[in-house]
């Protein structure tokens, strides 16, 4: 028998998601949803029964989210990048390329400083101990404090 030759028709666009379906196709927690929602990097309605409803676009918006994410990339730098899209529509290709081109700096700074963190923690990483003489994170009594908080020795 002969499959028939007709062009699919266009099917009308797909129902909206429930929370769970989104939470399932995306790998993403139920309360990641909410708190990407409560952070303003994704939206939703509500249907007549008061249940959250995602248009299908949210999954490339939360895999977006998830990319940039796994790269370092704050939430804050995350939902900043996202605002600036008109009417805070799905990102395109396009959108990504520009996206990623800002978060590019910002990245590679992040590599150069964990770079030079693993450099400088090899030799304390194999005894174990942070408190051989040789050890450049060795701060006895605390002498780095006169010059502010944080990590001294592992900032330029």
């Amino acid at each position: 028998m002969e499959k028939d030759q007709t062009p699919l028709k266009p099917r009308p666009f797909p129902r909206d998601l429930s929370v769970g379906e989104v939470a399932a196709r995306s790998g993403v927690a139920v309360s990641a949803l909410h708190f990407y929602e409560r952070q303003g990097l994704i939206r939703s309605w509500r249907s007549q029964g008061n249940q959250r409803r995602y248009p299908r676009e949210v999954l490339r918006r939360v895999a977006v989210i998830k990319i940039a994410q796994r790269t370092g990339i704050p939430l804050a730098s995350i939902k900043q990048a996202l605002a600036a899209l008109p009417n805070e529509r799905t990102p395109t290709v396009d959108d990504w390329k520009r996206l990623s081109e800002g978060w590019r700096e910002e990245l590679n700074e992040r590599i150069l400083k964990l770079t030079q963190l693993r450099d400088r923690l090899t030799g304390c990483i194999g005894c174990g101990c942070l408190s051989v003489r040789e050890c450049p994170l060795r701060n006895p009594y605390d002498e780095l404090a006169r010059e502010g908080p944080g990590a001294r020795l592992l900032e330029d």
